[in-house]
């Protein structure tokens, strides 16, 4: 029966990593040290935006077409698909999904980059899509590089995508990072390892799907993103979860 109550599942405090991880060394100044204060969302933040397709542009979703100039972005092509779903598996429809991401040679279009690497003259590294009445989604991209960061002597981060997802409202906005399976520097990484819980950091974990994969052109990465509950997705911005 739709109607039929369900089952309440209570959040998992110990699925997020502590605020304070001293071999993530920025957390030693950012950690907050005293109790946090629960401010009350004001109407426009409760209330809007609301996202359409008139403002997506067709290329939006497709990075290796919306930064060209004069060539192909460089790099392995990839595909990143999956899904939104709530707790119960439904599809979750209209999430504005936004990403960005380095280049295949580790840095990012950015002025604080200052990252070795070359710039991509034809890779901005940014995109968006909203999600469909199934709640999938899907992008066309090339595979990030890893770089350097200073944190440890030499710590790098693995290679990873950032992805944010917008809700009905402003303060429904859930940012997080996707890795690569198989990724070598991801049992070295102190930000992915903040997370105590295997199972939690598997979940941020691309998944390669060859069945969607293209021959000859592009590798595709699964990547679902589940809002709440036992299986939700980690999202490094709402610690309690969504």
């Amino acid at each position: 029966m739709e109607n039929a109550p369900r089952a309440y599942r209570p959040r998992d405090r110990a699925w997020h990593p502590p605020a304070l991880f001293p071999d993530y060394k920025t957390s030693v100044y950012r950690a907050p040290r005293l109790p946090l204060v629960s401010l009350t969302a004001t109407r426009s933040e409760l209330t809007g935006p609301l996202f359409g397709h008139d403002l997506i542009r067709a290329t939006d979703n497709d990075l290796l077409v919306n930064g060209r100039v004069d060539g192909e972005p460089i790099g392995p092509r990839m595909i990143l698909f999956g899904r939104v779903l709530d707790e119960e598996g439904r599809p979750v429809p209209k999430v504005l999904i936004e990403l960005w991401q380095a280049n295949a040679g580790g840095r990012y279009r950015h002025v604080n980059d200052s990252y070795l690497a070359p710039l991509d003259p034809n890779f901005w590294g940014v995109g968006r899509t909203l999600s469909e009445p199934d709640g999938s989604y899907r992008f066309r991209t090339v595979r990030p590089g890893p770089y350097p960061w200073r944190n440890r002597v030499n710590d790098w981060r693995p290679a990873h995508i950032h992805i944010s997802l917008w809700g009905a409202a402003l303060c429904q906005r859930l940012i997080t990072q996707i890795y690569f399976e198989g990724d070598p520097l991801l049992p070295l990484c102190p930000i992915y390892n903040s997370i105590p819980d295997p199972a939690a950091r598997e979940r941020l974990v691309a998944k390669l799907d060859m069945g969607e994969s293209l021959p000859h052109d592009l590798l595709a990465w699964r990547f679902d993103i589940v809002l709440r509950g036992p299986r939700q997705t980690y999202f490094e911005n709402r610690p309690e979860g969504a």
